[in-house]
């Protein structure tokens, strides 16, 4: 991996924490709401060999300016080799059950602005040639459950949607990475009781540049999570609405 590294979601703890393993000796770009702010990140990117990091503005709910914001990064950078898409919501379920705003709202982060940022980003990496998404979807989408239908429904989507899209860059040059972690301890899940087979986002980040290094299409992490949620599948309907999150 070498070049431009672009981070979407320049705040995530995972998105930051692939970035730092394949930073040393490149240029990464963060890109996020509050771009000024984003100064202790790009100082840590250095510290970790980073040769250059720029902060631009970027809002993932804003549709209409990620063409633009995307052809400013490539205008002003060069060419991109590594695209970490890592920006997302989790937000309340309890609410969104009663407020169909904030279940859009949802949807609309996790779903509607992946789809057309990776569109946008599969044609720029194609006439490039080259080039390496990293989406992260989760296994709360592989078997929507009733705790958090709401968010899963939405990772369910992207997970599809990138499943297909990864088979259309085949032979185009452009490398597809989903990621599918279970339960993440950290800012996002701040509270919350950790579901069985919990990980870190430096664990979520390991198995993602082992995985991008190897060339693979798909990493679960922990991979213990793809035989689990295999079983999973087939437990009847009525024991499955009632598993906590």
């Amino acid at each position: 991996m070498s070049g431009l590294i672009v981070v979407l979601g320049g705040r995530s703890e995972i998105g930051l924490a692939v970035a730092h393993r394949i930073a040393p000796g490149q240029r990464v770009v963060l890109a996020a709401r509050r771009s000024s702010d984003l100064e202790h990140q790009a100082a840590a990117l250095r510290a970790a060999g980073a040769a250059a990091v720029e902060a631009v503005e970027f809002d993932a709910d804003d549709l209409g300016a990620h063409a633009t914001v995307l052809d400013g990064i490539v205008a002003d950078h060069g060419p991109i080799d590594t695209v970490v898409v890592s920006f997302g919501i989790l937000g309340d379920q309890t609410r969104a059950e009663s407020d169909p705003a904030h279940a859009v709202a949802i949807a609309h982060t996790d779903y509607t602005a992946h789809l057309s940022v990776l569109t946008l980003l599969a044609n720029l990496l194609r006439q490039q040639g080259k080039g390496s998404l990293v989406v992260f979807s989760s296994v709360a989408g592989v078997r929507v459950r009733r705790a958090n239908y709401v968010y899963g429904s939405a990772k369910a989507g992207l997970d599809g949607f990138a499943s297909g899209l990864a088979d259309a860059l085949a032979g185009s040059g452009v490398r597809l990475l989903l990621v599918r972690p279970g339960f993440v301890i950290g800012r996002m899940t701040e509270g919350m009781s950790p579901a069985p087979f919990a990980s870190t986002p430096d664990q979520v980040a390991d198995a993602t540049v082992r995985a991008l290094r190897k060339g693979r299409g798909e990493v679960w992490v922990p991979g213990v999570l793809r035989p689990v949620f295999f079983l999973m599948r087939l437990l009847p309907r009525a024991v499955w609405r009632r598993l906590p999150r």
